[in-house]
C-alpha cells in the first residue's frame, strides 16, 4: 500500500468522526461548536486530500477507495446524530434521501465499473455543489445543536432540504448516464 498525504488526511478525516460523536453528546459549554467545527475540519480535509492527490499526482488505489468511504461515513452518522437529536419529519426524510441516494450511487458506480464503464459515472460539478450545500447544512444543524434559537434550526432544516433536492437531482443525473448501460444498450466488457 502507498501512504501519500491524502490518504493520512482522509484516515485523519475517518479518525476525527468518534470526536465529534463525543463531543456531540458532551454536555460542555460549546460542545455544538465544537462539533460543528471538527465536523468542518474533516470537510475541509477532504477538499484538500483531493487538492494535493491532483495538483502533486499523489494517487493511490487505497485512497481512491477510502475516500468516498470517509466522505459517505462522516455525513451519513452526523445525519443521524442530527435526526436522533431532533426527530422532525423533515429533517428525517431528507436525510434518508441523503443517505439513500450515496448507497444506491456507490452501488451503480460499483456496478458500472464491474461491466468496464465506470466512466459514464464520474463525479460531476452538479454533486459537487450538493456536497457543499450538505456540508453548510450540517455545520448549521451541529452549531444550533444546543441553541436556544429554533429560527437557526430551521435555517438548517431548509439549507438540507435544497441538498436533498440537489441530491435528487444529481443521482437522477447518474442514473442518466448509466441507463444505456443498465438497458443493455452497450456492450459490457
Amino acid at each position: 500500500m502507498k501512504w501519500t498525504w491524502p490518504t493520512i488526511l482522509t484516515l485523519f478525516r475517518i479518525a476525527l468522526l468518534p470526536v465529534m460523536i463525543a463531543v456531540f453528546y458532551a454536555g460542555f459549554r460549546g460542545a455544538n461548536v465544537t462539533a460543528a467545527l471538527i465536523f468542518l475540519a474533516a470537510a475541509l480535509t477532504d477538499w484538500l486530500d483531493g487538492f494535493i492527490a491532483r495538483r502533486f499526482d499523489q494517487y493511490s488505489r487505497f485512497g481512491a477507495f477510502l475516500d468516498p468511504v470517509a466522505d459517505k461515513l462522516m455525513v451519513a452518522v452526523t445525519l443521524f446524530l442530527l435526526v436522533q437529536e431532533n426527530p422532525t419529519p423533515l429533517l428525517a426524510i431528507t436525510s434518508a434521501i441523503i443517505v439513500g441516494r450515496e448507497i444506491a450511487i456507490s452501488a451503480l458506480r460499483e456496478w458500472m465499473a464491474e461491466i468496464g464503464a465506470h466512466g459514464l459515472v464520474k463525479v460531476a460539478m452538479l454533486g459537487k455543489i450538493k456536497t457543499l450545500m450538505q456540508i453548510v447544512a450540517i455545520v448549521v444543524l451541529l452549531y444550533q445543536h444546543e441553541s436556544e434559537s429554533l429560527r437557526l434550526f430551521h435555517v438548517g432544516e431548509t439549507l438540507l432540504v435544497v441538498a436533498a433536492a440537489l441530491t435528487i437531482w444529481s443521482g437522477l443525473d447518474y442514473l442518466r448516464a448509466a441507463w444505456p448501460a443498465m438497458r443493455g444498450d452497450q456492450a459490457s466488457r
